[in-house]
């Protein structure tokens, strides 16, 4: 997975995010409420790894109101979406991958919304967060799952390598034990396939997007492989960047097959985890 491009595509997406990303909002909503319903101890350290423009950051700020917030994300830009809260003086800002960034120890909560799914290894991940966390700590997140953008994956063959619910859950397993966990589909119906390329573009979640409003030229979705292969899908559609030609079929096929009433269909696949740290 290239993080260096996950990152800018997420940096060019920062002006236009907080306006595409209803279905991230809807998502941290609901981790905020599965938070107060499940953590009944004080959050005094939190640590939220993936930020971005901070849609989660504010309302753990205003919900749980830890003595110590640290936000996190790949992305160093995220930091100026973040400068109203990082005035608060509990509220600081690091910047890296967070599958390597030295995380401080001791940490009551560490969270996240929506990130969980561009990491190499997850698996990793857990187990050094249990190690992170003190004897009375918690992890929770939300990420995706295998039919998350589906019709996406569908027509081109490429998708980020998504874990099941139960996959999560069986590595979480040796290391927290889970309190709750949920996922649900969440449907988005939108005029045309190009308004769907337009929204991934916006939120910067996936890496379609439009060079070229002449050529129609399109690269590939960010969510693919990273290698630099020509190679046509099963669909017949390009690998790294699309003609007019590959824009068109893709339109046409995305319509013919997910068109629903008036509108063309993209989904989310949300899950939602609330685990407590092992005792020993």
């Amino acid at each position: 997975m290239n993080k260096q491009l996950i990152a800018e595509r997420f940096s060019k997406a920062i002006t236009t995010y907080p306006r595409e990303a209803n279905v991230q909002r809807q998502i941290a909503d609901k981790m905020i409420h599965l938070l107060t319903e499940h953590i009944s101890s004080p959050c005094s350290k939190v640590i939220e790894f993936g930020c971005g423009t901070g849609i989660y950051s504010r309302m753990l700020l205003q919900t749980l109101r830890p003595e110590e917030l640290l936000l996190n994300d790949l992305c160093p830009d995220m930091k100026y979406c973040c400068e109203d809260l990082l005035k608060k003086k509990q509220v600081s800002f690091l910047p890296g991958d967070a599958e390597t960034v030295s995380f401080p120890a001791e940490s009551t909560l560490i969270t996240s919304c929506s990130a969980l799914q561009w990491f190499e290894s997850p698996e990793n991940f857990f187990e050094r967060c249990n190690t992170l966390l003190n004897n009375q700590g918690y992890f929770a997140f939300s990420t995706f799952g295998k039919e998350n953008m589906k019709e996406i994956r569908e027509l081109t063959g490429n998708g980020l390598p998504y874990r099941s619910r139960e996959e999560l859950e069986a590595a979480l397993s040796p290391h927290f034990d889970i309190l709750y966990s949920e996922e649900e589909l969440i449907p988005l119906s939108f005029e045309d396939p190009i308004k769907v390329l337009y929204h991934l573009k916006q939120t910067g979640v996936n890496g379609l997007s439009t060079q070229s409003s002449t050529a129609g030229k399109q690269e590939n979705d960010l969510c693919s492989s990273d290698d630099n292969s020509k190679n046509k899908s099963k669909n017949n559609l390009p690998q790294q960047q699309w003609t007019r030609r590959d824009l068109q079929l893709f339109c046409e096929r995305y319509t013919q097959e997910f068109t629903q009433g008036t509108s063309v269909s993209l989904t989310y696949h949300p899950i939602y985890i609330i685990a407590k740290k092992k005792k020993v």
